[in-house]
Formats: structure tokens, sequence, C-alpha cells
């Protein structure tokens, strides 16, 4: 499943095979997200992430959240999901 429009958000939801690969997800996007200054909102538990991208001060998705997307999906490319 790739990233979705919903409710004004850029949306993706990953299904791990347990908590602690989702912890480690979850971890694995922090820093390049740091990096770029710009935060999604993120909710994991046992068997998924989910990851909520929206420029707050544009009202919406702006091609900075479609930029954070694509360093996402490179920094969990190992996870292989």
């Amino acid at each position: 499943m790739n990233w979705m429009e919903e409710n004004g958000n850029l949306v993706r939801t990953f299904k791990t095979t347990d908590f602690i690969t989702a912890f480690n997800l979850v971890s694995a996007v922090v820093g390049p997200c740091e990096g770029m200054k710009h935060h999604p909102d993120i909710a994991f538990g046992w068997g998924y992430v989910r990851i909520s991208l929206t420029t707050h001060d544009a009202g919406g998705i702006t091609e900075l959240d479609h930029r954070l997307a694509q360093v996402i999906d490179m920094a969990i490319k190992p996870f292989d999901l």
C-alpha cells in the first residue's frame, strides 16, 4: 500500500510482524524527519505503524509532505515491507 490522501493528510500504514519491528520502523524515520524539520504524526502498536503528513501552516498537503514521504520510504526500505 502506498501513500494515500485522507482528510487533508498524506497517510501510509505499514504492517509489521510484531511490536519491536513497529518501534524500530518508527525509530528509523525519526532522524530523517528531524533532518527535514518536518514532523509527521505517527501512531504505532503491535503489528502496525501509521504515518500522517500535512503542512499545518499551509493548511494541507504540500510538496514538502511529498518529499518527506519519499524520504520515509527510503528510510524503511531495509524493513522490506
